[in-house]
């Protein structure tokens, strides 16, 4: 029985739920599925749970186990722990899937061949290891870009799938997929040679310690008495498993997502881990969480609206206690400048009216439609900042110093001793590094021992050989203060200035120099501020490198009072705004062609629902009757989007544009996004009549023939070039006939 203090504890903690709230918090053992619509307080929901599992003896704080995406989720979520339960936080595991995984291969990743100093690549390094595996297998790396593969291979990894396996479920033998294959298998080979894993390593490792361990797998399930997981919705084949495998003891698996606002299908995420949960738990227990604590009514009714129209998804309605709210200002536009000056002078007079520009957002569905609206601000002189610039963590400077510290901790490391021996410049060209790595595999030693001892390197140059020799002396310096257990900033201090790195900076005299400065600057404060806060028994160089390796810069977002904020659907998950502009609204814009041709219209419906419920009090929708892109002129039908948002919502300011846009709404859908390399406005001519069989020309697509004609002025075009069919608008589209 709890004490009186425990359970006024309780009460206080149960105290501000609303019954489904409560309920989820309160669900005793087994598997448990809350369905958090947008805004309902989903985080709320966890962090709570978490306090009351802990605050009712139900598990300890040691056998929590709480996963979420990104590594600012992670932040927040432990430091609304810390505020219901204080220092007993600190015994939990409340971090990201890749962070949890880091850490259990740290202990056990000797047992797959690797030693626990292992180091983390980025994307980046794990590309320049895949371009290595390409040019030794011969293949044209033009043709088959290390990107592409790499690609693939990240793709198979999370859906659990080898080298092997990656080629017999293609059923494909083309040139690309045989490359892949065999470069996937040599990447993977190498990886393990140089005691490095990549990202998807971490958690395919994981997995594979985990089944073929016993002991390892019993440790870890019987350990994680409850295992809680946030954005359920986004996790991918090898994340499944994972829980999987640690939840099979207790069962106590507890999952929070929205399956509509599953949008990062292209990453691999599969939302059937969300939607078949039920078949896969037949004992667990629902919860829906519907009350939304973020927007108007009018804002949530037109989301669901939209929703509504998905097959796919576990139907479920949001709802509000703060009123109607405003209508939806849905505004169709001449072109894209005519859209951008319609949202910037909106955006004026709202602050003109009181509103702060932080309040804004505008929304697009590609980085590209930015480029108007920022030429737009920019002459009416309003500031705004756009999310998804170069990160902190991928500029060149930053990698450079990180893979200075990466080879100090893992000589084995090929891919950041090629990275740093010229960097800065140094007389070590790529011949004279070539040299050195194939010496090393002939060899059969690390790259560090070979070129520890240049002289021995058959056809070195005598400026090599010198060159060579200053550099290891000064990393086997370095290397002794790492084992003295010297503090990270000082070391990392050191390092900047004894390999010439800032001297070099200094030399260049530019503005650009003195930015690199300071962001290395900002480097060193990083590390000091993990110096204060690491523990004395660990391995500090390795987990620093660690948290380095896992920090997403897209977690950090800056709030600054005086700016608009510009950003892609994509990138606005998780945010939200007193004010919202989606723009773009049409046809092969949002919903984006890619995905019609690909069978993604779901979850590009469903990327329009977390557009909507980004915003709280104000939302306005555009599109163009006409978009420039990539030097030609597109004529776009209206989004379907548009059409899906009940009437009675929109303030419909344009009747009779909003009439047109509905009678022809089924026309439009029917592929009428025609292009053409004039920019010429639509013409009043009579639109031409085409028959079955009639030879046809299109500006874009080349010749073809009719296959079909259909109500609304559509007609059906096979075109000679790819064999493809596309429906258009005789009315709009650039075609004649032969």
């Amino acid at each position: 029985m709890p004490d009186t203090a425990s359970s006024d504890r309780i009460a206080d903690l149960l105290a501000g739920l609303n019954p489904p709230q409560r309920e989820a918090v309160t669900h005793g053992e087994g598997p448990l599925l809350i369905l958090a619509g947008a805004g309902t307080g989903k985080t709320r929901v966890l962090t709570h749970r978490i306090a009351y599992l802990e605050g009712t003896g139900m598990a300890r704080a040691n056998e929590i186990l709480a996963i979420t995406f990104t590594n600012k989720a992670a932040q927040e979520m432990r430091e609304r722990v810390e505020l219901l339960l204080g220092r007993r936080t600190r015994a939990m595991w409340v971090m990201t899937f890749h962070a949890a995984c880091a850490r259990m291969l740290r202990a056990d990743a000797h047992r797959l061949g690797y030693t626990r100093q292992f180091t983390i690549y980025d994307q980046a390094d794990a590309r320049r290891l895949v371009k290595r595996c390409l040019d030794e297998l011969g293949v044209d790396t033009k043709r088959f870009t290390p990107g592409a593969v790499h690609h693939q291979i990240s793709d198979a990894k999370n859906k659990l799938r080898d080298a092997e396996a990656y080629r017999r479920m293609t059923g494909d033998s083309t040139a690309f997929v045989t490359h892949v294959a065999d470069a996937f298998g040599l990447y993977e080979r190498e990886l393990l040679r140089m005691n490095a894993m990549d990202f998807d390593d971490l958690l395919v490792n994981a997995v594979n310690v985990l089944q073929l361990f016993q002991d390892v797998r019993d440790r870890y399930s019987s350990a994680f008495r409850h295992v809680l997981v946030d954005e359920y919705q986004d996790t991918n084949a090898v994340q499944y498993r994972w829980l999987q495998l640690l939840a099979e003891e207790h069962r106590n698996l507890a999952v929070v997502g929205d399956d509509a606002q599953s949008i990062y299908g292209f990453r691999g995420a599969d939302i059937r881990n969300l939607l078949d949960f039920e078949d896969s738990f037949p004992d667990s227990h629902v919860v829906k969480l519907e009350q939304n604590y973020r927007s108007t009514q009018t804002i949530l009714s037109a989301a669901n609206a939209v929703i509504a129209h998905n097959r796919d998804q576990k139907r479920k309605s949001l709802w509000t206690n703060h009123g109607d709210g405003e209508p939806i200002r849905i505004r169709e536009l001449d072109d894209e400048h005519a859209e951008a000056r319609y949202v910037v002078g909106e955006i004026e007079r709202l602050v003109d009216e009181g509103a702060s520009r932080a309040e804004i957002a505008v929304f697009y569905r590609t980085n590209a439609q930015s480029r108007v609206i920022e030429d737009t601000l920019v002459r009416r002189d309003i500031s705004y900042q756009v999310i998804g610039g170069t990160k902190f963590y991928e500029r060149a400077e930053i990698k450079d110093a990180i893979a200075y510290l990466a080879v100090l901790g893992n000589p084995q490391d090929v891919v950041s001793f090629q990275r740093i021996v010229n960097s800065p410049r140094r007389g070590i060209g790529q011949t004279s590094l070539a040299r050195v790595s194939a010496f090393a595999d002939t060899m059969g030693i690390s790259v560090w021992d070979a070129a520890a001892d240049p002289a021995s390197v058959p056809g070195l140059g005598t400026a090599a050989v010198r060159s060579l020799g200053r550099f290891m002396d000064m990393m086997h310096a370095l290397r002794e203060r790492v084992q003295q257990r010297v503090p990270i900033g000082d070391l990392l201090e050191s390092l900047l200035h004894e390999t010439g790195y800032i001297e070099a900076l200094k030399a260049e005299r530019t503005i650009e120099a003195q930015g690199r400065e300071e962001n290395l600057a900002e480097l060193v404060e990083v590390a000091r501020e993990f110096d204060a806060t690491a523990e004395e028994d660990e391995d500090t160089l390795d987990v620093f490198l660690q948290q380095i390796a896992l920090v997403a810069d897209a977690d950090t977002r800056s709030d600054d009072e005086g700016l608009v904020t510009l950003m892609t659907i994509h990138n606005a998950k998780g945010l939200e705004y007193p004010i919202v502009f989606i723009a773009g609204m049409e046809e092969g814009v949002f919903p984006h062609s890619r995905a019609l041709d690909e069978g993604g219209l779901e979850e590009e419906r469903r990327l329009a629902y977390v557009a909507i419920t980004r915003a709280m009090r104000a939302l306005y929708m555009t599109s163009a009757r006409r978009r420039a892109v990539f030097g030609a002129t597109q004529y776009g039908m209206r989004s379907r989007f548009l059409d899906e948002v009940p009437h009675d919502l929109t303030d419909c300011a344009d009747e009779a544009g909003r009439g047109r846009g509905l009678a022809a709404s089924a026309a439009q859908r029917a592929g009428a996004w025609a292009s053409s390399s004039t920019s010429t406005a639509r013409s009043d001519e009579p639109a031409p009549s085409f028959r079955l069989g009639d030879d046809v020309a299109h500006a874009a697509f080349g010749a073809g023939v009719v296959v079909g004609v259909e109500a609304g002025g559509i007609v059906v075009v096979r075109f000679a070039g790819d064999g493809s069919e596309r429906k258009l608008m005789a009315e709009y589209a650039p075609i004649t006939r032969l």
